[in-house]
């Protein structure tokens, strides 16, 4: 199965973004390095930080629809056509894959998710403009009331 799978089969180490985009495990790069903080006994020993990489621009399993808008959304983020995530949040190594996999497919998918429908200009309604002349005139009324009493 490919990136034109479904969610409802996924095959093992593949993360899954929506029905359209199912990223291999071969395409995701790891890195672990000593993550800052605390952390007890282990935190100078364990590398428990996790940066994942994904090369958005050169990967095979985008459709190419989806990777130029993604491009276009996350221009910001992208090194080089490669986004990185990093997560250090969590005191083990695999909490932390698994944070950083969610966050990936969470970008992801808010980055290549369809454009909202473009909003159609209206204009109020003959009634609803003169509900608000009618408002308009009762506060100027109120308003001129309050004034002092003319001569």
């Amino acid at each position: 199965m490919g990136a034109w799978g479904t969610l409802g089969r996924v095959a093992e180490g593949e993360l899954p973004v929506h029905g359209r985009l199912v990223l291999p495990e071969r395409e995701l790069n790891w890195r672990f390095s000593r993550s800052s903080g605390p952390g007890g006994q282990g935190v100078n020993t364990t590398d428990s930080r996790v940066e994942l990489s994904f090369d958005l621009a050169r990967s095979p399993s985008v459709p190419e629809d989806l990777r130029e808008r993604a491009l276009r959304r996350l221009a910001s983020r992208l090194v080089d056509g490669v986004l990185t995530i990093t997560a250090s949040e969590h005191r083990s190594q695999l909490r932390n894959r698994d944070a950083a996999r969610e966050r990936l497919a969470g970008t992801l998918r808010a980055a290549t998710a369809a454009d909202p429908p473009q909003r159609r200009p209206t204009r109020p309604t003959a009634g609803a403009k003169r509900r608000r002349l009618d408002a308009k005139s009762r506060r100027s009324a109120v308003k001129r009331l309050r004034g002092r009493p003319e001569e």
